[in-house]
């Protein structure tokens, strides 16, 4: 089938098929990545990157507890590593940084309060991108029905040629010269 069989409705179709099914492969890509989980078998060293990796250094700016050289961050991670063999959880230990640092010694914010805004907008931005987009596409659609393309246009009979040509020439006629 070639490309002037299909009409102008159905190829728009198509095209707004393709685009939703797009963006469907697009948005199950992102959810299988944010709902993958970090390893359940980690050695205590790699338990204690990854907490110290999420809590920012009191001491050095924008580095966290892991990636500091400074002295309080080594307490910290050798606080961490302590609190691990003793069995606590690492969202208990985390809890025990805040309750003596507060939020700011989190490295990304808590989802409550005017922080948690930090974890909607992106979705309500891609909510409203995909209105955006939709609109846009139902307009192309409905575009493309109401304009007729060349090919699907009748060809003129005689009298119609005739017609246009009297109409040409009366307007030759007219033009100044």
């Amino acid at each position: 089938m070639t490309d002037t069989a299909i009409g102008p409705r159905v190829r728009a179709q198509l095209s707004m098929i393709l685009i939703l099914l797009a963006l469907l492969a697009a948005g199950i890509t992102l959810a299988v990545v944010a709902m993958r989980g970090h390893g359940g078998n980690q050695s205590e060293a790699q338990q204690v990157q990854q907490i110290a990796a999420g809590l920012h250094c009191p001491v050095c700016k924008d580095l966290s507890v892991a990636d500091s050289p400074a002295p309080l961050a080594q307490q910290m991670r050798e606080q961490i590593a302590q609190k691990l063999r003793a069995g606590a959880t690492p969202d208990q230990i985390r809890a025990e940084f805040v309750a003596a640092y507060g939020d700011s010694v989190l490295m990304s914010p808590p989802k409550r309060g005017l922080s948690g805004a930090v974890y909607v907008l992106p979705t309500i931005v891609i909510a409203a991108g995909l209105v955006v987009v939709a609109t846009l596409v139902r307009r192309w659609v409905r575009r493309s029905e109401v304009e007729p393309d060349e090919d699907d246009a009748a060809p003129m009979t005689a009298s119609e040629r005739r017609a246009v040509r009297e109409a040409v020439a009366r307007l030759r006629e007219e033009e100044p010269a």
